[in-house]
């Protein structure tokens, strides 16, 4: 048992498998978990199955009139979320959401006001920077300089679909939000982090639904180019992962710098190195790789810092919020190709 001081946290909605991964990395850190909450049965049963020291509530105001509780976590419907965290802020909780945490930029402004107003933390559990240990180690190095100035990120995240696995809200826009708004959120999240950028713009997007023409509100592809300050970021998305590959996704990150770059193979190395988190630094001495599976991953511990001194460590208020805004834009102003629905 950890003798740090500690939060007590709790669940509301589990409608995405990320919530397991949510609470794991909070329990890695020694936050208590106290209660849960989902309006669907058999996701109530599983979860109290994985986490059987928390007590079932049969209502979310169980959770939020519960003074003890610090922390809300929740993997709701995309478009439930903000709702939910407004809800917390405003009964003196901090609260973390899966990605996407918003699917309209009115959603994510209501959210902002309401968090100035409240000084609570509204996180999002950026799980492909927080929970890669890869990634954790590329951040390492840029900031200390191994790579010079970072002039690029190049994000891929190719997804595979097992749409007989996935519940009906995924097909809807207006639930999940889009392709750039919703997997892409990770992609804006290490653009800004590894380029430093606290401004930046959209370029152009593009989503397309080229092979899904029975589901014509999905996107199975997204890109989009994104500028910062002096420095620029190319994202890619998709739902095209062969089944051939012996994980979900060969997602990637490339960060380029002025003295070499860094590639970050998240899930897999294709070249035959077994499980994940491989990372390869080029400079102008070597070409080095870099196995990360011992590097630590510090997200939960700083969250539950923060909370317990309201402070900014783990991730900071407007980045979290900018992360969210360029992925709306994105999704906004993209150009619409093949089967997709006006």
């Amino acid at each position: 048992m950890s003798s740090q001081p500690t939060i007590r946290f709790a669940t509301i909605g589990m409608n995405h498998p990320h919530i397991y991964g949510q609470t794991n990395l909070l329990l890695r850190a020694g936050a208590e978990l106290v209660s849960y909450y989902a309006a669907e049965p058999e996701l109530m049963q599983q979860y109290g199955e994985r986490y059987p020291q928390a007590r079932p509530v049969s209502s979310p105001e169980a959770i939020l009139e519960d003074e003890s509780i610090h922390l809300v976590i929740s993997a709701a419907i995309p478009c439930d979320r903000p709702t939910l965290g407004i809800q917390v802020m405003r009964h003196g909780k901090d609260y973390m959401s899966d990605k996407p945490a918003f699917t309209t930029l009115e959603q994510l402004e209501e959210v902002r006001r309401v968090q100035a107003e409240t000084g609570r933390i509204y996180s999002v559990c950026y799980s492909e920077r927080f929970e890669n240990r890869a990634t954790v180690k590329a951040a390492e190095l840029v900031r200390a300089g191994a790579i010079g100035e970072v002039v690029q990120t190049v994000g891929l995240g190719p997804h595979r679909a097992r749409f007989e696995t996935r519940p009906p809200w995924f097909f809807q826009r207006e639930k999940y939000g889009g392709i750039l708004n919703d997997i892409a959120s990770h992609q804006f999240d290490q653009f800004l982090y590894f380029t430093g950028s606290t401004q930046a713009e959209i370029v152009a997007a593009q989503v397309a639904n080229f092979q899904h023409p029975q589901y014509p509100e999905f996107e199975d592809f997204g890109d989009c180019m994104v500028r910062g300050e002096n420095c620029s970021g190319y994202i890619r998305v998709d739902w095209f992962t062969p089944d051939g590959l012996a994980t979900w996704g060969d997602t990637r990150l490339i960060v380029i710098g002025s003295a070499g770059y860094i590639e970050v193979r998240k899930n897999i190395d294709v070249a035959g190195r077994p499980g994940g988190d491989h990372l390869f630094l080029v400079d102008n001495q070597k070409t080095e790789y870099i196995d990360c599976r011992d590097v630590d991953l510090p997200y939960g511990r700083q969250l539950i810092y923060d909370i317990l001194h309201r402070t900014e460590t783990a991730m900071s208020q407007e980045h979290c919020f900018l992360a969210s805004e360029l992925a709306l834009k994105a999704q906004a102003m993209a150009a619409r190709l093949g089967h997709l629905q006006p």
